[in-house]
Parts: C-alpha cells; structure tokens; sequence
C-alpha cells in the first residue's frame, strides 16, 4: 500500500516531471515520480541495468544489451549450468560474462516480474506462430 509523503522539488524539474507525466501516464506526476525512484533505486543497487520501454511495457535491460528476461529464458534452455552456463549466454549475447552475471543477480532480487515477462513472450510467440500456421494453410 502506498503512503503518502512530501518531496520538494526544485521549480524546472518539478515543471520537468509534469511534462514527462503529461505524455507518459495521463498527467499522473505522482505515478510517474514513483517509477523513476523505483527505477532509480533497482539501477544504483544492479550498476548496468537500465529500463527501456517497448510493446510489452517497461522492462528492465542490459545497458547497450538484451533484456534481462532474454538473458534468463537462454539460461533456462541451455544444458549448461554454473560458470560454463554464464560463458555461453556471454558468447551468444556477445557480452562480458560479468555484464551476464549482473542479469543474473537482478534476476535474483526480481524473479516473479521477470519470469512474468518470459511467461508473456513465449505466449506471444505461440500466438505469432498460430497466426502464421494459419495463414499458411489459407495461401497453401
């Protein structure tokens, strides 16, 4: 449950974020102030980690790299596991095996969001598939 507190900010950020919340969530200053702390706070504790937006929403990423949820779903589906799983995902991500294990340790503090965004890309590549076993049936 969210409680209540008092920010002051100074007068052109406050200006800043009313804008922001204008284009990205209604005029919601308050909801988008929250996601920036949040987001804030998740970057300072995983250095690497960034957030980006896209079809599926806000998520968070490798900076200049792969989703995280990306990152986990390779870790889940390779035979491998220990240290010679992280040197896999760093060849095939074509990343530093410390930037793979920065993924890992997010992942750790945020498992439940970052398995529902793996649990939504497989149901959108079933869909996407579907739609094209269909289509292929029609012009077959």
């Amino acid at each position: 449950m969210a409680k209540p507190t008092s920010i002051r900010f100074d007068e052109v950020l406050l200006a800043r974020l009313r804008r922001r919340a204008q284009a990205a969530t209604a005029g919601n200053a308050s909801a988008l102030a929250q996601r920036l702390v949040d987001e804030g706070l998740r970057m300072a504790d995983h250095p690497g980690i960034l957030f980006k937006d896209g079809p599926t929403g806000r998520r968070a990423a490798l900076a200049y790299g792969p989703d995280i949820w990306e990152i986990v779903k390779f870790l889940r589906e390779i035979d491998e596991r220990g240290p010679s799983a992280l040197s896999a995902a760093a060849e095939v991500f074509a990343l530093d095996v410390n930037r793979i294990a920065a993924a890992v340790n997010y992942y750790g503090d945020y498992r439940a969001e970052i398995d529902a965004e793996i649990d939504a890309a497989e149901e959108a590549s079933e869909r996407a598939e579907h739609a094209w076993r269909v289509q292929q049936r029609l012009i077959a």
